[in-house]
């Protein structure tokens, strides 16, 4: 009887063990497909009118003046002071070019 106890509290430690490995792989999962759900928001977020026919390059463009910075020639490059607009880079970005 006192070997059984042995060998059944054994595999209730293995059981313990493995549920203790599955609750960690579960709950990894769970942070690596929520991370996933909102990167895909973030790509098939719908954009606005403004961004509508532009071409690669001016979306770039565009993606850059939205993390705040310059894109037109007078400032290129340079952090837009309290995100504020520039009419020259908005030129540069939806302006139409012929």
């Amino acid at each position: 009887m006192e070997s059984e106890l042995r060998s059944t509290l054994t595999e209730l430690s293995e059981l313990r063990e493995a549920l203790h490995e599955l609750v960690e792989k579960n709950t990894t999962l769970e942070i690596e497909n929520q991370r996933l759900r909102e990167h895909l928001q973030e790509i098939n977020k719908p954009t606005d009118g403004k961004a509508k026919g532009l071409s690669k390059s001016r979306m770039n463009l565009e993606k850059l003046y939205e993390e705040g910075f310059h894109v037109c020639n007078v400032l290129y490059g340079s952090r837009r002071e309290n995100d504020e607009e520039c009419a020259f880079c908005l030129d540069v970005i939806y302006g139409e070019r012929k």
